[in-house]
C-alpha cells in the first residue's frame, strides 16, 4: 500500500525480523522489499567502501550505534548503499531480501527519553478557543517553543494495540470519577530522533543542531482529553499521555528530506541567538500529513489531511531547547513537533480540535449519528509523504488499534 513512499531517494533504517532472519537486523526498503543489510555488507556488495565502524553497527539488534555515528560516516554508507542498490539491486542475493509482507518491524531505537514540544501555531489558536473561549497563544510561544517531558517506556512501534486507559476525570455534575477515559483522542506528529548524544552542561544551539539529529518518524500521542482537562493545573499533561506513543518503523534520514526543506513561516519577534539558525530560512520541510479512522467494519474515514510548512518552530529549535540550560541529549532521545494543525477544518490535527472539546460531532459512512472521540475497535493510521510519486520520500504509516 505504502510502496510509492520507499524509492530510491528514501532508503530509511529500520529493524526487522523474518522466518529466515530471526534476530533483530537493521534493514532498508525500497517499495515493498526489504534489504537486510549486514548480509549485503558481509557478502562483499558494497566493495569495501564503508569503514569498519560503520559495519561494526551495522551488526548490531537496534540502530542506536549506527545513530550516534558521526554525520559524515552515515552520509558516506548511504551514499554507498544508495549506488549500489541503483546499479546492483537485480543482482542481489534472494536471502539478503524479504517481502515487506513477511517480516516483522520492530521499535527501531533503544529509546532514550522523550520530548513532546509544540510547534504549531494553529493547534495552539485552536486549543485556546476550544478550551479557554479565546484565540490567543501561550505568553512565551513567539520566544521559544513549549515542551513537556513524556514517558519513554510507553513508546511502542506501529501496529501495537493501545489499552483505554483509566484514571480521574470530571464527570458532568464536576465531580471527580475513576473511570476508562470516554474521550480518547490522537495527535497528528513527526518526532525526530537523536543520533549524538551531547555532553551535560553544554547547550547545543541550533545552528549545530542537525550534527545530532538521525531522521524523523511519525508519531501519534494519544491523549485522553478528560484526563488531561483535570490534570492541566498545576504542573501540565501526565497520566493522560502516559498510556501510549506510537512511533513509525521507518526512520527516515535527514538526507533523504533535504530535497524537500523550506523556510519557516516569518518570525513575530526576533529570537534569542541560540535558538538562531544560519540557513533558518529553509528549517523546515514540505511534508503532506494524513490521519485516517478505520472503524470496525473496516471503513475508512480521512479525519484530517495537514502540511508541515506550516509549523513556527522546526526541528534545530527543539535540539536547541532541550539544551539550553545544560541538559544533555542522549543517543536514542525522540523529540516530537506536537500536533500539526491547519487554519482549515479539514487539517485539524486531533480530535479535540476538530470536535471542539467533544461538543461537534462529524459522520462516518455506514454508521448511525455522529461521534467524537474514538471508540474501543478502532484503528488510527497516520501517514507522511514528501515529493512526487516515484522519486518522492515517504513514512509509511503508523497504526494504532484501540482496545478496552
Amino acid at each position: 500500500m505504502f510502496a510509492k513512499h520507499f524509492s530510491l531517494s528514501n532508503l530509511p533504517y529500520g529493524i526487522a525480523t523474518s522466518e529466515t532472519h530471526y534476530r533483530p537486523s537493521i534493514v532498508t526498503r525500497v517499495q515493498d522489499n526489504v534489504y537486510f543489510l549486514w548480509d549485503i555488507v558481509e557478502k562483499g556488495l558494497l566493495n569495501d567502501d564503508i569503514s569498519a565502524s560503520t559495519a561494526q553497527t551495522i551488526q548490531e539488534p537496534t540502530l542506536n550505534a549506527f545513530a550516534a555515528l558521526p554525520r559524515k560516516e552515515r552520509q558516506t554508507f548511504r551514499s554507498v548503499l544508495q549506488r549500489a542498490l541503483k546499479e546492483q539491486i537485480s543482482s542481489i542475493p534472494t536471502e539478503c531480501i524479504e517481502h515487506i509482507d513477511n517480516v516483522k518491524m520492530h521499535l527501531p531505537i533503544k529509546v532514550g527519553e522523550f520530548t513532546d514540544f509544540s510547534c504549531s501555531k494553529e493547534h495552539q489558536y485552536n486549543s485556546s478557543e476550544v478550551g479557554l473561549g479565546t484565540r490567543r497563544l501561550p505568553p512565551s510561544f513567539a520566544n521559544y517553543p513549549p515542551a513537556y517531558a513524556g514517558r519513554a517506556s510507553s513508546i511502542v512501534v506501529s501496529g501495537t494495540p493501545i489499552k483505554r486507559p483509566k484514571g480521574q476525570y470530571r464527570n458532568d455534575k464536576g465531580e471527580a470519577i475513576y473511570e476508562p477515559t470516554q474521550a480518547l483522542d490522537y495527535e497528528l506528529e513527526l518526532a525526530c530522533i537523536i543520533g549524538k548524544p551531547s555532553k551535560l552542561g553544554e547547550p547545543v544551539p541550533a545552528s549545530q543542531a542537525l550534527d545530532h539529529i538521525f531522521g524523523i518518524v511519525l508519531l501519534n500521542d494519544w491523549s485522553a482529553r478528560d484526563m488531561q482537562a483535570m490534570e492541566m493545573l498545576p504542573l501540565g499533561p501526565f497520566s493522560s499521555k502516559s498510556f501510549g506513543t506510537s512511533i513509525s518503523p521507518w526512520i527516515v534520514t535527514i538526507e533523504a528530506l533535504e530535497p524537500f526543506r523550506i523556510p519557516l513561516p516569518t518570525r513575530d519577534m526576533p529570537v534569542a541567538q541560540y535558538l538562531s539558525v544560519e540557513d533558518h530560512l529553509k528549517s523546515s520541510y514540505d511534508i503532506q500529513l494524513k490521519a485516517e479512522l478505520l472503524n470496525e467494519a473496516s471503513l475508512t474515514k480521512t479525519i484530517c489531511e495537514s502540511k508541515f510548512e506550516s509549523v513556527y518552530w522546526s526541528f534545530e529549535h527543539f535540539v536547541a531547547q532541550q539544551t539550553v540550560s545544560g541538559a544533555a541529549l542522549n543517543n536514542g532521545d525522540i523529540l516530537g513537533t506536537g500536533t500539526i494543525s491547519g487554519s482549515t477544518r479539514e487539517s485539524l490535527g486531533c480530535l479535540f480540535e476538530l470536535t471542539r472539546g467533544g461538543k461537534e460531532g462529524y459522520k462516518v459512512e455506514g454508521e448511525d449519528g455522529e461521534r467524537t472521540y474514538f471508540r474501543d475497535g478502532d484503528s488510527i493510521r497516520i501517514s507522511a509523504f514528501a515529493g512526487e510519486e516515484g522519486a518522492g520520500v515517504g513514512f509509511g504509516d503508523c497504526t494504532g488499534l484501540i482496545i478496552s
